[in-house]
């Protein structure tokens, strides 16, 4: 534990070093260490059939990825992988990381035009891609989009192995990459404007996971399970390179549906659940409504939104488990901070932890950018190995999310703590300003998620002749509201927060528009409540 901080600054604990594998060099050596220990179960595209791989097999159908990426693509160019979380996905990525190509990470519900963006921009010279992802057919929209990217050299559907995996060869020197090279380019949500490509490095990925499950003591071998998107980082990077590094099996979900991942969790003796707060909380729905003992686990590592109290007391009621807050960004590859199993009950129920070895952060003033007094509110920044690169094509967007001396602002407002544990105020772009009071959407959000009504809640500004935002509050219920529901919940936020942080207008939302990391689309729901599309609350 660091000294008492004096300010909100974060020096970097260097006490844990870091290691210098490249994703392919880490896979090879748990080949040797963990050669016929299981290392990945998952669906098979195309047939549904499932796959259980060894550390020694997974290598070997990694070095088959690589043999025949290379025989389509030069080290250091760009291969496409357009496809859902079948068994194939980790498999392409170690062998994408083996050949030396940057894996370009694609979501399977891109349309044509959002597709041929990605492509044309990342300057893909290979797609694989599945047949189908739940009833989009990606096949034909592939066979579309081919003519209108020029460089575009080879389509190719994992149906069709003979072209994506062939007999082993040794690998040509050129394709050995060092641990600084890039590994993987990630698309950003594109919640604001076109997505912009995070280009990542073997070194971020493999020690951001690593230290991730090592910090919040997750167990050597233990056997992990995610039906987190493999196109985002928390799904691949986190969730795929920690088990990796850990040594453990991994267990990937195909489509999250919570009876069967419980039967999943059952059946595989699963200790480690990574998940978003929707998710978790649905798995527990499911468990009362089953009525059945629940599956034990040790380890619930969660993101991507705000979890409430009652969550984590439900989750460590329903599965004995221990819930970790991690915060960060794709741009950091992607945790930054975690909290730890040691940490109060007020630290899990409240914060998102320290920040994880071998990186520094504060906390400044969104316009002076000095560093902000302990407890004072101010925008997180972060500086150390696991930021990106850049975005690609963009040293623009680059240079205003990096300054001059490295730090990445991450948009997002938290205070810190002496201790240097961090707790999310609110996003800077979020910020309702009513009659120039600044009000952070997260706090009228965690307020409102603890009404027994309120399964989900997103707070958004609604402009307003006399205050010029005012607060908006959309929520999805348990069951349909009774009469006076929106008179309750006022009150319910007058009873904890000021006046003028509580709610003036109320709507009901049968589900959240959301990111593939489980953010709120806030301006999806901004344009839904300006164009009158959301059922008010009565």
């Amino acid at each position: 534990m660091a000294e008492a901080l004096v300010t909100s600054l974060w020096p970097r604990d260097d006490s844990v070093p870091l290691v210098d594998h490249t994703v392919g060099s880490l896979l090879a050596e748990r080949a040797v260490t963990h050669a016929d220990t299981p290392s990945l179960v998952g669906i098979a595209h195309g047939t549904g059939e499932e796959r259980r791989l060894t550390y020694r097999e997974l290598y070997t159908e990694a070095r088959r990825v690589a043999t025949a990426l290379l025989r389509l693509a030069e080290p250091g160019e760009s291969v496409a992988l357009w496809a859902p979380n079948v068994v194939e996905w980790p498999i392409v990525q170690y062998g994408a990381a083996l050949a030396g190509v940057t894996l370009v990470a694609l979501n399977p519900v891109l349309r044509p035009d959002e597709l041929v963006y990605a492509l044309s921009h990342s300057g893909v010279v290979v797609l694989l891609h599945a047949d189908v992802s739940r009833d989009y057919d990606l096949a034909a929209v592939a066979a579309t989009v081919r003519p209108r990217c020029p460089g575009l050299r080879h389509v190719v559907s994992l149906a069709d192995r003979e072209r994506w995996s062939a007999e082993p060869e040794d690998l040509p020197t050129t394709a050995v990459q060092d641990p600084g090279a890039p590994v993987m380019l990630q698309y950003t949500s594109g919640t604001t404007g076109l997505p912009k490509g995070v280009l990542l490095s073997h070194r971020s990925l493999v020690n951001v996971a690593r230290l991730t499950v090592e910090t919040v003591g997750t167990e050597p071998g233990a056997v992990h399970v995610s039906p987190l998107p493999m196109f985002h980082t928390a799904g691949c990077v986190v969730a795929t390179l920690g088990t990796l590094w850990l040594g453990g099996c991994f267990e990937l979900v195909e489509q999250f549906r919570p009876g069967p991942v419980l039967e999943l969790m059952e059946k595989e003796g699963v200790s480690v659940l990574f998940c978003v707060p929707a998710m978790l909380a649905a798995l527990i729905e499911a468990v009362r409504e089953n009525g059945r003992p629940a599956p034990g686990l040790r380890t619930v590592m969660v993101g991507g939104a705000n979890v409430h109290t009652t969550l984590i007391e439900a989750t460590r009621r329903v599965f004995g488990a221990r819930v970790h807050n991690l915060y960060g960004q794709t741009e950091l590859a992607p945790t930054l901070t975690a909290t730890r199993r040691e940490d109060s009950e007020e630290d899990i129920r409240s914060t998102v932890g320290r920040p994880l070895p071998q990186v520094e952060c504060k906390i400044v003033h969104p316009a002076t950018g000095a560093v902000q007094p302990l407890g004072t509110p101010g925008e997180i920044c972060a500086r150390g190995y696991q930021q990106m690169i850049g975005y690609l094509h963009d040293p623009e967007a680059t240079a205003r999310t990096v300054d001059a001396e490295g730090w990445v602002h991450t948009g997002d407002l938290g205070t810190m703590d002496a201790r240097g544990v961090i707790a999310i105020t609110g996003r800077l772009k979020e910020l309702i300003i009513r009659g120039g009071e600044n009000i952070a959407p997260i706090e009228i959000e965690s307020c409102l998620l603890g009404h027994e009504a309120v399964l989900e809640a997103a707070v958004v500004a609604v402009p307003d002749e006399r205050w010029g935002e005012a607060v908006g509050a959309v929520v999805r219920l348990a069951e349909e509201p009774s009469e006076g529901l929106r008179d309750a919940l006022a009150e319910y936020c007058r009873d904890r927060l000021a006046k003028f942080k509580v709610p003036q207008y109320w709507f009901v939302a049968d589900e959240m528009p959301v990111t593939p990391a489980g953010k709120v689309r806030k301006f999806k729901l901004r344009e839904a409540v300006t164009e009158g599309k959301l059922r008010p609350l009565h």
